[in-house]
């Protein structure tokens, strides 16, 4: 029996350990660490057909070895925001705040002018599948732009999740992804800088999908910088962006 307890403590210890492990910064209530893996899906592609009508722009995606609208296989155990509709892509213009798209097309109307698209696929918890030919990103023109156009080979951050309001049980463990094209993060290169409210959590040197834990019910800042070694921002493409999110315990959110 003596044998058995000790046995099921080393265990536990051994659990707590690995648990703590993964967790990466602490500022006050706020816990930041490596979410869990989840299922990948490394044939999966996505392609994009553009046509733009006036100020219109009409996009036609080809998604191949991935299904739209199903459940992602650990969605239930995932612990976090999960859509009900199942798999998705999301369609982001100009780094705003993404469109999630079951069907694969979609008409947004914009200004006149040039634009850029970023697109990728997502499981249905809006974790994003990152491999290169899983996402997509290309300037749309919009009327006679006679600007320079943009230059896609430089560096750029989309900011992907958070978003929106959050409410009950989906705050507890609230999912920070974003996608990177043209750069790469590592502990000795470029790092994506977290900021909540104003104070810098911490430096995040791995493309992964992060939880953060014991935010207060209430809005919240969220910015992230892609930054060198030195800290300094990097020059390129929505390489600093800063958005807001609602956490609510229930609904109806207090005003």
């Amino acid at each position: 029996m003596k044998k058995f307890f000790l046995v099921a403590c080393l265990l536990g210890l051994i659990t707590l350990h690995k648990s703590q492990a993964q967790v990466l910064a602490q500022s006050g209530t706020i816990k930041l660490s490596v979410a869990p893996e989840s299922p990948d899906f490394p044939d999966a592609s996505l392609a994009a057909n553009v046509v733009t009508k006036g100020d219109t722009a009409i996009v036609n995606f080809e998604v191949k070895n991935y299904s739209l609208g199903n459940q992602t296989a650990d969605a239930t155990t995932k612990r976090c925001a999960n859509s009900a509709k199942g798999q998705h892509i999301h369609y982001i213009i100009d780094n705003g705040a993404y469109e999630a798209l079951y069907l694969p097309s979609n008409k947004s109307v914009l200004k006149p002018g040039k634009h850029l698209l970023v697109a990728f696929l997502s499981r249905s918890y809006h974790e994003s599948i990152k491999h290169p030919k899983a996402a997509i990103v290309q300037q749309i023109n919009v009327g006679e732009n006679k600007d320079a156009p943009l230059d896609l080979k430089q560096p750029i951050l989309t900011f992907s999740r958070p978003k929106g309001i959050y409410i009950g049980a989906d705050t507890a463990h609230v999912m920070l992804d974003f996608y990177l094209f043209n750069t790469k993060l590592s502990k000795k290169g470029n790092k994506v800088r977290l900021s909540i409210d104003g104070k810098v959590i911490g430096y995040l040197d791995a493309w992964k999908p992060y939880w953060m834990e014991g935010l207060s019910m209430g809005e919240h800042t969220i910015r992230l910088e892609l930054v060198d070694v030195k800290g300094f921002l990097i020059k390129g493409l929505y390489t600093d962006v800063t958005k807001k999110i609602t956490l609510a315990a229930a609904e109806p959110l207090r005003k």
